[in-house]
């Protein structure tokens, strides 16, 4: 294989992990599309909470395409086909785990609540998995079910629903990033867990993890 051969692969590689990445972000607008009806009724607060969260992830995977045209490129002056590979690799994994395809296993924290009176309704858990992101959490599972961008936690008729999986205290959630960080956030005054301990039965707990790992998985974007 020439030279100008191995380059035109090297980009090639590059160009369909930018693809990838652009059409998870399109498959994340549907979603949220289709999920419009359900924001015509939340409260101003939520929506504010729901719009920071959108900015949050524009804001990641604008990120993510930069550095994917960096790369590509990097790599379009570089000699070594290991390289090339050895960075598709990389960013595969990299945008598996951003939209919840792919195990991720890190440190991070375990925050239980405990809910013997059933008083703590979605907004609590969707405060603590606002707070756990925005505190550098990487990876996030509630009560089993793996969080993504277009992920969302509604008060139903017969309790919680987690990306319309029906979930029950106590509710579970897993994060993984740096464990001392997101602890801090969760336990600021005024915070996740002084609200969960307002209401009625309830209690927050939290444990750090030194090699968390979440196996659950989001099903993949359909093709087209």
């Amino acid at each position: 294989m020439g030279p100008q051969a191995r380059a035109d692969r090297r980009l090639r590689v590059v160009g369909v992990l930018l693809l990838a990445l652009l059409g998870f972000a399109l498959a994340a607008s549907v979603r949220s599309q289709r999920s419009a009806s359900a924001l015509a009724t939340a409260r101003p607060n939520d929506l504010v909470r729901i719009l920071d969260d959108l900015d949050a992830r524009a804001s990641l995977l604008r990120t993510q395409i930069t550095e994917l045209q960096n790369t590509r490129s990097r790599l379009s002056g570089s000699g070594s086909d290991a390289a090339a590979l050895a960075e598709a690799r990389k960013r595969t994994q990299d945008l598996g785990i951003l939209a919840g395809t792919v195990a991720a296993q890190g440190p991070g924290v375990e925050l239980t609540i405990a809910d013997t009176q059933h008083s703590v309704g979605a907004e609590v858990l969707v405060d603590a998995v606002e707070e756990l992101r925005d505190a550098g959490a990487e990876t996030l599972e509630v009560a089993g079910v793996r969080m993504g961008a277009t992920s969302w936690i509604e008060d139903t008729n017969t309790g919680l629903s987690v990306d319309g999986h029906p979930v029950s205290p106590p509710y579970l959630i897993r994060a993984i990033g740096d464990p001392s960080t997101m602890q801090r956030a969760l336990q600021i005054p005024g915070g996740v867990v002084d609200t969960v301990g307002a209401h009625p039965g309830a209690t927050a707990t939290i444990k750090t993890v030194t090699d968390e790992q979440i196996r659950s998985l989001r099903a993949s974007p359909p093709a087209g």
